[in-house]
């Protein structure tokens, strides 16, 4: 579907036509960086062999049962296609008690079912009810602010990990893990979700209105380095609190369409030259031009691959499982996404804090940005008034949860936490397995043994010295894979002993964090 705008300058082509099963299968298992296990041309990467080892070794029953599912669909996808010789998904998860092993994972289903502690997802939600549910002093008691429970984090001594805490290379095992997670939850309630395939877009790669989050965030870091949120976002934000958030109707009442429409025209051409007349924008139009900012976003906030999964969460029987979906799906955006969103969510909620002034509750506010959030462009046209209202009421309730939850939200399951422990051990068990070989193949071949204590002017070595803390300096070898961000961040409130015979192989570095 094409669309031209006012301008002229963007154009927005979308395509909605759904994935097959196949098609689907083999697009999640590429996420999911399982796709050797059914795509024989992939095979003799013994590196990435070796990783979906360990990867599967750390999956429960119900995470298996989704992988096993999605190599099943894409198999048979594959042979149709080529009729050529692929890999049979019985050779990659064999019924019970089949001795025979498959070469590319070296394990069977299993093996590491037997090992499972944690037996369906219901036993991974990281969530508990505390006492009755909350309600807010503001609220009456038919109000739908006053149904959600008052969820709390289940904690431990190793303490709570958050986004942000962990160093990219765990990152990306997270989101596998939470990837294949999320799917067997939905699996396990019989929910079907078709995400649309990716679209073509073209569309404006500078200015404030209908450009891509990720070129917005492009040109605001070319003026500040390190910035995660637009800011045109802040700013409007901002000026919308220093204004005041007591203003009755606060993201109800909309500005006049024609003055929201022009001073667009004029942030446009003078935001960045620090001359637009912020003292005269009055707040409802400063409201009206933060729903226009996320409403023309080209692809939309929850992106287009999560977007139907997003929706579907009101589909799960039980609140909690609901919650428990919510958070696997906000540590499945791209960063930009995740970090606007947690801006927004936290902005609502300091509207909400001031609804004795402005009479806008969680519900209001809820009602009120969910069609902003959801209904992207070019998707209204595809869905009838009837679907429009019915997946209004069901949105609303996503968005509720989001803003009543985020302080939940942001944080990466424990038991997830474990899988990466896991998944860390055994790769290290495998680079020491790797090294014993290497060290007795020199020793065969009479190679003169390296140092094994480097010098700094060794070659590869860097000294590191940290005076601050009175630490002596020591050697560290440069590799591929090394970086300066590869630890994990600890919450203040762990307890370092649990956490140590947790994780008995963890190196311990101090440093300085601005906050």
């Amino acid at each position: 579907r094409s669309r031209q705008s006012n301008s002229g300058k963007v154009a927005f082509i979308f395509s909605f036509s759904s994935f097959s099963e196949g098609e689907q299968a083999e697009a999640w298992l590429k996420e999911a960086g399982l796709e050797g296990l059914y795509d024989s041309s992939l095979e003799g990467n013994s590196d990435q062999e070796e990783d979906n080892v360990g990867f599967l070794s750390t999956l429960t029953r119900t995470q298996a049962a989704a992988v096993e599912r999605r190599v099943k669909s894409a198999y048979q996808t594959q042979r149709r296609r080529n009729r050529q010789h692929v890999p049979d998904v019985r050779d990659i998860f064999k019924p019970p008690r089949m001795v025979r092993r498959n070469k590319c994972t070296q394990t069977t289903l299993d093996d590491h079912l037997n090992s499972c502690t944690l037996s369906n997802f219901g036993g991974h939600v990281p969530f508990i009810a505390r006492g009755n549910h909350q309600r807010s002093k503001f609220t009456s008691p038919k109000s739908p602010d006053d149904k959600l429970p008052n969820f709390k984090l289940l904690r431990d001594k190793t303490g709570q990990t958050r986004i942000g805490d962990l160093s990219l290379l765990d990152m990306k095992k997270v989101h596998r893990l939470v990837l294949v997670e999320s799917t067997a939850l939905f699996d396990t309630a019989g929910i079907d979700l078709k995400p649309h395939k990716a679209v073509k877009i073209k569309s404006r790669e500078s200015g404030l209105f209908g450009v891509p989050l990720t070129s917005l965030l492009d040109q605001d870091q070319k003026r500040i380095p390190g910035t995660k949120v637009p800011f045109i976002l802040q700013r409007l934000i901002s000026h919308i609190e220093e204004q005041g958030l007591d203003t009755e109707g606060l993201l109800r009442i909309p500005g006049a369409a024609t003055r929201v429409k022009a001073l667009c025209q004029e942030l446009e051409s003078s935001f960045y030259d620090g001359t637009f007349p912020w003292e005269h924008l009055k707040q409802h139009d400063a409201a009206s031009l933060l729903k226009l900012f996320i409403r023309e976003l080209p692809h939309p906030l929850l992106t287009v691959e999560y977007l139907s999964a997003f929706i579907a969460i009101d589909k799960l029987p039980i609140k909690k499982q609901q919650l428990h979906a919510l958070n696997l799906l906000v540590l499945l955006l791209p960063e930009a996404n995740r970090d606007t969103l947690k801006t927004l969510v936290e902005f609502f909620q300091r509207v909400i804090d001031h609804q004795a002034e402005n009479k806008m509750t969680l519900n209001n506010v809820s009602v009120i940005m969910a069609p902003n959030i959801f209904m992207f462009k070019g998707f209204r046209s595809k869905i009838t008034e009837q679907q429009e209202y019915s997946m209004a009421a069901g949105t609303a309730n996503i968005v509720r949860l989001l803003i009543r939850y985020q302080n939940l939200l942001w944080t990466i399951p424990k038991f997830i936490m474990n899988q990466v422990r896991q998944q860390n051990m055994e790769n290290q068990r495998k680079q020491k397995e790797r090294a014993v070989r290497k060290l007795l193949k020199m020793i065969t071949t009479d190679k003169p043994s390296e140092r094994t204590i480097p010098e700094e002017s060794s070659q590869g070595f860097i000294r590191i010295h940290a005076p601050q803390f009175r630490k002596v300096s020591m050697a560290v070898e440069l590799t591929e894979d090394l970086q300066a961000s590869d630890e994990r961040c600890l919450d203040g409130e762990t307890y370092m002993k649990d956490l140590i015979q947790l994780n008995p192989t963890a190196e311990w570095v101090i440093k300085v964090v601005q906050r």
